[in-house]
C-alpha cells in the first residue's frame, strides 16, 4: 500500500476530533449504497421487462417475415412457394394477409388489424402457447361460420361477451366500388370469438386474427398475401436462409428475422432505459453532495496535519490524490454494499415476488433481471459521481498552507 493509500485510509477511520464527522461520512456510505441499488435496480426491472415482452413477441412473430417493398399485397401464384419450402433450414411457411379493418360489437365500434392466416400458420409461430381463452380454429368447417381470435386488447375494448354465442363480432372494410363512401358500401363479414391470446397491449391491443380465405373475401382479393411467414429449423439457418430468399424473390421483397420485425418498439424500450437510467444519475448526484460535504469537514480537521506533511515534502499532487482516494473509499464501500442490497431484493422478488403488479397484466408480480453489463456500467458511474465529488475538497486541500498555525 503506497504513502496515499495509508493516509487516505487511516484520515477515513481513525478517531475523529469530533463525532459529527463520523456521523456525516456514515451518512455518505449510506447515500452512496441506496444509490447504487436504485441503479442497479431500475436497470433491473427495465431488463425484466424487455426480456419478458422479447418472450411474448417471440411466440408471435415468426423466424423470418418477408414483405412487399412497396405496396400492399402481392398475388400467392407469383411466388415460388415450392421452391421456398426447400430452402435448406426451412421447416414450415405461411401466407399472411392483413388490412387496416373498422370492428364493431354490440354498439362498441373500435378501428384495428384484421389478419387472415392459412391453418399453417400455427406451425410457424407459437400463437398457441399465448392463448389465455379458447382454442384456434383456423380451418374450414362444415356450418361455413368464421371464427377469430382476438387480441386481449381488442377483446377489451370491445367489451366481448363470449359465453353469448350468438353475438359476432362485425368487421368492415370498403367495398371495390368506385365513388364508394357510406357505410352501405362497405363489406362486412361477420367473426365469432373462438379464443383469445395476449402478447403485450402493442400487438394484441389492435389485432384480430382470421382465416385466410375469409378475409380474402372481406378484401374481394383472389389468392393474395400481404406476407409470408417462415419458420426455420433451427436459428443457425437464418443468414443462410435470407440470402436464399434474396435470391428467389429480388428486391421487390424485405426479409426481417425477429428483432427486426419490432425494431421500433425496443429502440423505444431502449430510449426510456436510458432516460430512466441519467434521472436516477441526476438523483445520485444529490446524494453525493454529502460525499463533499464529508471530505470537506475532513479536509478541515485535519488542515494542521497537511501542513506537516507539505512541511515534510509532500507534494501538493499527493495531497490531492489523499483527499480523492478518501472519496473513492467511501464510494466503493457504498457500491459493494449497494450491490449487495441489490442482489438480495432481486433473490427474494425473483424467488417470492413480493411487489406485485395488478390483475390486468399477464404476470402476477415485476419482473426483474441482473445482467452483469449493467453492475460494469453502475460501478463506473459511482466511481466516476464519486472521483468528481473528490475533486473540489482535494483541491481545498491543496491550498492549505504548509505553516503550522497553532492557535
Amino acid at each position: 500500500m503506497n504513502l496515499e493509500f495509508a493516509i487516505a485510509y487511516r484520515y477515513l477511520v481513525g478517531k475523529k476530533s469530533t463525532n459529527a464527522i463520523n456521523i456525516i461520512v456514515w451518512i455518505s456510505i449510506i447515500g452512496m449504497t441506496i444509490g447504487t441499488a436504485a441503479l442497479i435496480l431500475i436497470l433491473s426491472v427495465f431488463n425484466g421487462f424487455e426480456t419478458l415482452l422479447a418472450g411474448l413477441l417471440n411466440s408471435f412473430n415468426p423466424d423470418l417475415r418477408v414483405e412487399l417493398r412497396e405496396g400492399k399485397f402481392y398475388p400467392a401464384d407469383s411466388i415460388p412457394s415450392l421452391k421456398i419450402k426447400q430452402i435448406e433450414g426451412v421447416e414450415h411457411m405461411s401466407f399472411t394477409l392483413e388490412e387496416t379493418s373498422f370492428f364493431e360489437y354490440k354498439g362498441t365500434q373500435e378501428v384495428g388489424l384484421l389478419k387472415g392466416v392459412d391453418p399453417d400458420y400455427v406451425k410457424v409461430t407459437h400463437i398457441d402457447s399465448t392463448l389465455i381463452m379458447g382454442n384456434i380454429k383456423l380451418n374450414k368447417n362444415p356450418e361455413n361460420i368464421t371464427y377469430g381470435i382476438l387480441g386481449s386488447g381488442m377483446n377489451s375494448k370491445l367489451s366481448v361477451n363470449h359465453e353469448d354465442v350468438l353475438s359476432p363480432v362485425i368487421a368492415y372494410m370498403p367495398a371495390k366500388k368506385e365513388g364508394s363512401s357510406v357505410l352501405s358500401d362497405l363489406n362486412s363479414l361477420p367473426l365469432y370469438p373462438s379464443g383469445v391470446f395476449s402478447v403485450g397491449n402493442e400487438v394484441d391491443g389492435q389485432l384480430i386474427i382470421i382465416p385466410r380465405e375469409a378475409m380474402s373475401g372481406l378484401l374481394e382479393l383472389k389468392n393474395h398475401f400481404s406476407a409470408i411467414e417462415i419458420k426455420l429449423k433451427n436459428k443457425s439457418f437464418e443468414k443462410e436462409v435470407k440470402s436464399s430468399l434474396n435470391s428467389l424473390l429480388g428486391n421487390n421483397f424485405i426479409i426481417r428475422n425477429r428483432m427486426e420485425q419490432d425494431d421500433g418498439f425496443f429502440k423505444i424500450m431502449n430510449i426510456e432505459k436510458l432516460v430512466s437510467f441519467l434521472i436516477a444519475c441526476l438523483t445520485f448526484l444529490l446524494i453525493a453532495l454529502n460525499l463533499v460535504g464529508s471530505l470537506w469537514m475532513i479536509v478541515l480537521e485535519k488542515k494542521q496535519d497537511i501542513s506537516i506533511l507539505k512541511s515534510m515534502g509532500l507534494l501538493n499532487s499527493s495531497i490531492k490524490k489523499i483527499f480523492i482516494y478518501i472519496g473513492l473509499y467511501i464510494s466503493v464501500a457504498g457500491l459493494i454494499l449497494g450491490m449487495f442490497f441489490a442482489f438480495s431484493f432481486y433473490f427474494v422478488q425473483k424467488s417470492y415476488g413480493i411487489i406485485a403488479l395488478p390483475d390486468v397484466f399477464i404476470i402476477d408480480s415485476y419482473p426483474i433481471e441482473l445482467r452483469w453489463m449493467d453492475f460494469f456500467v453502475v460501478s463506473c458511474t459511482v466511481v466516476g459521481i464519486g472521483y468528481l465529488a473528490s475533486l473540489v475538497p482535494a483541491i481545498r486541500a491543496v491550498k492549505v498552507s504548509a505553516f503550522v498555525k497553532y492557535e
